[in-house]
C-alpha cells in the first residue's frame, strides 16, 4: 500500500464503526464477470489465460471482487477491504493500480440509515488522516428513472433512457431522436420480433449481459406491444434537459424540486420517498446535488458520491441495489459502499 500509517488509520476508523475485514480474491474468472456485469469492466479488465485454458482477470473493482465473495457465503454483511484494484483506463495520468480501502454494507434493508452511515464513516476516515478543505458532490440515479416512469411517452423510450443513462454521448443520441420522434425503423422492430420467439425456447434461466432469458423477453415484449405513434418528444426533452441542469448545494433541493415540478406541470409528490438525500442535510460539510451525476459507474442505482480534498477525489461510493443479482443472486440485495482511493492522497 502507497501509505502503511494512513492505511492503518482508515481501517481503524472502518473497524470502531463495525465493520469487518474482507479479503476479496485478486485473481476472478473473468467469464464470471463478462456474463453479468455491463461495458465499463469488459473495457477495463486486465485478462490472461491460465494453464487450463481459463481466462483469468484481475480484480477491476474491489467492489465487485467483494459481492462475489458475499455470495460465496465467505464474508460478513457489513465489510471493509484493503486492497489494489487493476484497471485500464483512457484518462491521462491515471494509475493502472489503484490502492484502495473501502467498506460495504451488503443485504441490509434500512436504506437511508445505511447510505448515511457509509458516508459519514468515509468522512470520519479521511478527516483522521487530516484531508483538508473537504467537499462532496451528490446525486441520485432513482431521482432520474423517476422522472422517467412519471413521464408521459412509450414504454419503449422510458426503457432505452433508463438502460442507457450511464452512456452520456450515446444518451444524448437518443434524445436527439425522441426530440425528433425518431424511432427504430420497421426492420429493426420485425429482427426484435423473430428474436423475441428465438428466445422463448431457449432455457429461461441463462444468463445474457447480465439478465436471465426471462428478463429479456419482458423487456422485448414491452417493445413489441407499445404503440408506434409518439409526436410528444420534443416537450420530454425539454423536460429532461431541464431535470439534468439541476445544480445546488444540497440545503435548496428541495425548492429546487419544487419549482422544477411546477414549473413542468408534474405530480407533486413524484419526489417524496427520497430519504438518503435528505438525510445527508445533517452532515457539516459543503454538499453540492447535481442531478446529471453518477454516469460514469453502470451499476449505481440510487446515491451516489465523491469526496473531494481541495480539488482531488479521495473516495466515491453509491448505492448499487441491482449489483449482487447481475452476478448471480436470485433477487436484488440491497447494497452501498464506499472506497477511498489512496493514489489522490
Amino acid at each position: 500500500m502507497k501509505s502503511k500509517k494512513l492505511s492503518e488509520k482508515i481501517v481503524k476508523t472502518f473497524k470502531s464503526n463495525g465493520f469487518i475485514l474482507c479479503e476479496p480474491d485478486v485473481l476472478l474468472d473473468s467469464e464470471y464477470i463478462i456474463q453479468r456485469s455491463g461495458e465499463n469492466f469488459r473495457r477495463s479488465m486486465l485478462t490472461f489465460e491460465n494453464e487450463n485454458g481459463k481466462i483469468m482477470c484481475l480484480r477491476p473493482d474491489l467492489t465487485v471482487a467483494s459481492c462475489i465473495k458475499y455470495l460465496e457465503k465467505k464474508s460478513k454483511s457489513k465489510i471493509y477491504y484493503s486492497g489494489q484494484a487493476y484497471r485500464r483506463t483512457n484518462k491521462k495520468n491515471s494509475d493502472l493500480i489503484n490502492d484502495q480501502l473501502g467498506i460495504e454494507i451488503l443485504g441490509s434493508k434500512n436504506q437511508p440509515q445505511d447510505d448515511y452511515k457509509v458516508i459519514k464513516t468515509i468522512l470520519n476516515s479521511v478527516e483522521k488522516i487530516k484531508c483538508k478543505k473537504i467537499q462532496i458532490k451528490v446525486g441520485d440515479i432513482s431521482l432520474f428513472k423517476t422522472l422517467i416512469n412519471s413521464l408521459d411517452m412509450p414504454e419503449r423510450w422510458k426503457l432505452r433512457l433508463i438502460r442507457h443513462f450511464w452512456r452520456p454521448k450515446y444518451f444524448e443520441e437518443l434524445l436527439k431522436r425522441l426530440e425528433k420522434n425518431s424511432d427504430i425503423d420497421s426492420e429493426t422492430f420485425d429482427t426484435d420480433k423473430k428474436r423475441f420467439y428465438e428466445m422463448k425456447e431457449m432455457d429461461q434461466d441463462k444468463i445474457i449481459a447480465g439478465r436471465n432469458i426471462s428478463e429479456i423477453l419482458k423487456r422485448f415484449n414491452k417493445k413489441i406491444e407499445d404503440p408506434r405513434s409518439f409526436n410528444e418528444g420534443k416537450e420530454i426533452v425539454r423536460i429532461i434537459r431541464s431535470f439534468l441542469n439541476i445544480r445546488c448545494k444540497l440545503s435548496k433541493l428541495d425548492k429546487k424540486l419544487f419549482d422544477f415540478i411546477k414549473k413542468n406541470n408534474l405530480k407533486k409528490n413524484i419526489f417524496q420517498d427520497f430519504k438518503s438525500i435528505q438525510s445527508l442535510k445533517k452532515l457539516k460539510q459543503d454538499v453540492n446535488f447535481i442531478t446529471n451525476f453518477g454516469r460514469d459507474i453502470e451499476y449505481y442505482t440510487g446515491i451516489v458520491f465523491e469526496i473531494f480534498s481541495g480539488k482531488k477525489e479521495i473516495a466515491r461510493g453509491g448505492r448499487y441495489d441491482d449489483l449482487l443479482k447481475s452476478l448471480g443472486a436470485k433477487k436484488n440485495i440491497p447494497a452501498v459502499g464506499a472506497a477511498i482511493n489512496l493514489n489522490n492522497i
